[in-house]
């Protein structure tokens, strides 16, 4: 005997299907990639920026609070880009809740963009990453791992291009100064972050925080690293102000990040 699905049920149903197809039309529109707008980055990048159906990790410079604070921001603000439709939301999974909802606003992911999802062990965090990705309804997908070897970043990697969902794979937590990011994975880029001193202002006050941001390995690319100013509320990183007046007079405008 079959069931016929209640009205509810098929209303749900619906909205689903039109948020997947709003959400396929913005990522056509977009671009199979997200560039973040700086040509010195982005021509750098095999793919002249992030694949937006792929993995990429990210771990800090160091063990330190200041390190780690800025791997989070430049994780958050990159999945505020891929989220900045309306409606469109990013799925936040990990092990230990202790992210600052103010400070992810400052790098634009706002609190209503955000499904978060807590679990005991990293094999329940990357197997709900998973899910997420395969679903195919989420903007991108951030996942707080200690530990991911080959095998899972394999799975990541596979369902994100099924679902054509970005990953950001955070290798937090990390043991004594070993970097997590010197194991095999198949994901699409790796990058280590860490803060360094800002510009010094003319005046009394606190400066736009800076970054140490470093490529590691991509594929089908070489490494690299650069020193950038942090995201800014919409997530976009900057040039220097005294980089990017060097920069004018060839490019014949500053550029902006994106």
């Amino acid at each position: 005997m079959s069931i016929v699905p209640s009205v509810p049920d098929r209303s749900r149903a619906d909205h689903l299907a039109a948020l997947r197809a709003e959400l396929a039309h913005a990522r056509a529109a977009r671009g199979p990639v997200l560039p973040f707008g700086l040509g010195i980055v982005d021509d750098r990048l095999a793919d002249h920026g992030l694949d937006g159906g792929g993995l990429h990790e990210v771990a800090a410079a160091s063990a330190t609070l200041n390190d780690d604070a800025a791997a989070t921001l430049f994780a958050a603000g990159i999945a505020a880009r891929f989220a900045a439709q309306p409606n469109f939301s990013v799925f936040w999974a990990l092990t230990r809740f202790d992210l600052y909802a103010p400070g992810l606003e400052q790098v634009g992911l706002c609190p209503d963009k955000v499904f978060y999802a807590q679990a005991q062990k990293d094999s329940a965090v990357l197997a709900m990453a998973e899910d997420a990705l395969r679903d195919g309804s989420l903007a991108c997908v951030i996942a707080e791992v200690r530990q991911a070897d080959q095998t899972a970043t394999r799975r990541l990697q596979l369902a994100a291009s099924d679902g054509q969902t970005p990953i950001l794979l955070y290798r937090r937590h990390r043991s004594r100064e070993r970097c997590p990011l010197g194991g095999l994975s198949s994901a699409m880029t790796r990058w280590r972050i860490g803060s360094v001193p800002s510009a010094r202002l003319p005046h009394a006050g606190i400066g736009r925080a800076r970054w140490s941001i470093e490529l590691v390995r991509q594929r089908n690319g070489n490494p690299f690293s650069i020193e950038l100013d942090a995201c800014d509320d919409t997530g976009r990183l900057a040039l220097p102000a005294t980089a990017a007046d060097r920069a004018a007079p060839a490019a014949g405008a500053v550029n902006q990040a994106a």
